[in-house]
């Protein structure tokens, strides 16, 4: 029996059932905060402090929707017409829900910072994804 070695690349073999345009933004947001959470978190234990209470309080300065709304603000001039759109679609998105430590248009600036987030990761643009994610963290950085 042959054996398959596995690696990053194909850890995750779970493809949407549709076209990521074809999606709605609360899906796209829901994959993209978990793609950010992974990326932060595996920064956050690239350092050199791994107490878990400062990894919680490092990454929660990075995914707070405080946080993600100013990012999506610095973002915003460097986003092509296609990822304004989508951002747009994210910040439209009706969810019933509030994030407890946010007012209401922070909350729909995380949550459409995640639907680009999850809308790169779903079409693949991976470069584009790391960039942004890059630049996340130094403009985290910037901001303490």
């Amino acid at each position: 029996m042959t054996e398959m070695k596995l690696d990053a690349a194909n850890l995750f073999l779970f493809p949407p059932s549709k076209s990521p345009h074809l999606l709605n933004p609360l899906v796209l947001a829901y994959i993209g905060d978990a793609v950010y959470e992974v990326y932060i978190r595996q920064y956050v234990i690239s350092g050199a402090n791994h107490r878990p209470n400062h990894l919680h309080k490092a990454s929660t300065g990075f995914v707070s929707a405080k946080a993600q709304s100013k990012l999506l603000t610095a973002l915003m001039p460097t986003l092509t017409d296609e990822e304004v759109d989508i951002v747009k679609r994210g910040r439209n998105a009706k969810s019933g829900t509030t994030a407890k430590n946010a007012d209401v248009l922070e909350y729909r600036h995380s949550t459409a910072f995640e639907c680009l987030i999850g809308y790169l990761y779903y079409t693949q643009s991976f470069e584009r994804l790391k960039e942004i994610l890059d630049f996340a963290i130094t403009f985290n950085d910037k901001q303490k």
